[in-house]
C-alpha cells in the first residue's frame, strides 16, 4: 500500500484540538491513519507571525524540521531557537510550547505512532500550565546537554569537503560515526533524528541522489515517507512508474515495493522518515536478490521448487 500527495499551504487548517489553545497555528495532514498508516502522522505545521501554541503533550513521539522562519520551543526548562534546517525531537509525554520568532514559521512534523482518530481515546493534552520560558538559544551541537536537537548542514553532504580534517574549533557537531555521512552508489544519507538524539519510535534523515544514482526495488518491515525538496526523481512503487518533484510526498507502507532513480543531471534531495525504527537486521528486502535465488533454485533443481 502507498499514497502520494503534495504540500499545499492553502490546505492547512487549525485543528479542532488547537482552536482554543493556539494563535495563528495551522496544519496540513499529509499522512495519517485515515490514509492507511498506523505508525505515522506526517504533517506541515504553520505558525503566523506572533503566533503560539499553548503548553501541550502527546502520547506519541514527535519531531519538527524547520523549512522557513524561526521557531522557539520551550520544554524541560529551556527554550530552544530553531531556524531553518534545524530539527528537534519531543519525547512521549514531554510538555512543550511553541511560538514564532520574527515572522511566520513553516515546518515538517512527524508523529509516531499515528495519532488516534477513533474518538475513544485521547492522545493530545493541553496541560494549562505556563512553562518557564527563557531567552531562545540556538542548539550547540558540541554541547552534550543539547541531546534532542540536530541541524542539517548541506555541506555535510559534500564528500569532497568531508575528505579533509575538521577544524577542532569549528562550531559543528563533533565528528563521529553517529554523525557520519553514509555514502554509496551515488547516494548520500545524513541522519538527523534517531536514538542518538532521544527518539525511540521513528527516524528522520536527508537523502541525496547524484545523477545516475539508483536504488533498486525493495521493501521494509516498517513504514517510510519521503518529502521531496530538490530535483526530479523517478520512482517505481508497487509496479507503477511515478515522477516526483519538490513539494511532492510519498508514503510507502510495510511491504510496498519501491525504488528510485535520478535520471537527470542535477541533484535530487528529500527528507525521509521511518516508523517504527528499523530493526538491527533485515530492514531491507531487495526484490532482485530473492528473484536471483528463485532462478538459481530453478536452474539447480528444475521444477522441484
Amino acid at each position: 500500500m502507498y499514497h502520494a500527495t503534495k504540500i499545499d499551504d492553502d490546505a492547512a487548517r487549525t485543528p479542532h484540538s488547537h482552536q482554543d489553545h493556539s494563535t495563528g497555528y495551522r496544519e496540513q495532514i499529509l499522512i495519517n491513519r485515515a490514509l492507511g498508516s498506523p505508525h505515522m502522522t506526517l504533517s506541515i505545521g504553520h505558525l503566523a507571525d506572533g503566533g503560539h501554541v499553548d503548553t501541550v503533550l502527546h502520547s506519541y513521539e514527535i519531531s519538527l524540521f524547520i523549512f522557513s522562519g524561526s521557531l522557539a520551543i520551550t520544554m524541560r526548562g529551556k527554550t530552544t531557537l530553531l531556524p531553518p534546517n534545524h530539527c528537534i525531537v519531543v519525547p512521549v509525554g514531554t510538555a512543550y510550547a511553541l511560538r514564532a520568532v520574527q515572522g511566520s514559521v513553516k515546518w515538517l512534523q512527524m508523529a509516531a505512532p499515528a495519532g488516534l482518530e477513533d474518538g475513544r481515546r485521547q492522545d493530545t493534552f493541553f496541560t494549562g500550565e505556563t512553562l518557564s520560558e527563557t531567552s531562545p538559544v540556538l542548539p550547540d551541537m558540541r554541547d552534550p546537554r543539547d541531546r534532542n536537537a540536530a541541524r542539517f548542514d548541506p555541506e555535510s553532504m559534500d564528500l569532497k569537503k568531508l575528505a579533509g580534517g575538521a577544524d577542532v574549533n569549528a562550531p559543528t557537531v563533533s565528528p563521529s560515526m553517529a554523525t557520519a555521512l553514509l555514502a554509496y552508489s551515488g547516494i548520500g544519507v545524513k541522519m538527523l533524528i534517531d536514538t542518538q538524539v532521544g527518539a525511540q519510535l521513528h527516524t528522520m534523515f536527508v537523502v541525496d541522489y547524484q545523477p545516475t544514482a539508483i536504488a533498486h526495488p525493495h521493501d521494509h518491515p516498517f513504514e517510510e515517507a519521503y518529502v521531496f525538496i530538490e530535483g526530479e526523481v523517478h520512482a517505481l512503487v508497487d509496479g507503477e512508474l511515478m515522477v516526483f518533484n519538490p513539494g511532492d510526498v510519498l508514503w510507502a507502507g510495510v511491504g510496498a515495493d519501491h525504488g528510485f532513480e535520478n535520471r537527470g543531471t542535477g541533484l535530487v534531495r528529500w527528507i525521509e522518515v521511518q516508523a517504527p525504527q528499523p530493526p538491527a537486521r533485515y530492514s531491507y528486502r531487495f526484490s532482485r536478490e530473492w528473484e536471483h535465488l528463485a532462478a538459481k533454485l530453478e536452474q539447480e533443481h528444475g521444477h522441484e521448487h
